[in-house]
């Protein structure tokens, strides 16, 4: 279940990254901990590399820079996503 919250809040992200930022919880705790570990093994680290190569890509036109720096801010979420919350930009302590 929290794979599928992650994976959901990913797509949330994602869809609409723009004024958003994301802050580490520091409640997370050590099952956070291990499924990151897990993530990043299964599948984290293929995301990142897709919004890597996606995000270098869009950077290749002045119209989609933007689209390449929203890209930049999914690698942390994708690659470590448990123990993250989304928040707005001008609030990114106030969760804290």
């Amino acid at each position: 279940m929290p794979f599928g919250i992650a994976a959901f809040r990913i797509g949330v992200y994602a869809l609409w990254p723009f004024g958003y930022t994301t802050v580490e919880r520091r409640d997370a705790g050590a099952p956070s901990c291990v499924g990151n570990v897990l993530w990043l093994v299964l599948a984290g680290w293929w995301l990142a590399l897709a919004h890597i190569v996606t995000g270098v890509v869009m950077c290749l036109t002045i119209i989609g820079i933007p689209f390449g720096i929203a890209n930049f801010k999914l690698i942390p979420v994708s690659l470590l996503p448990l123990g993250r919350e989304i928040v707005p930009t001008d609030q990114p302590f106030a969760s804290r």
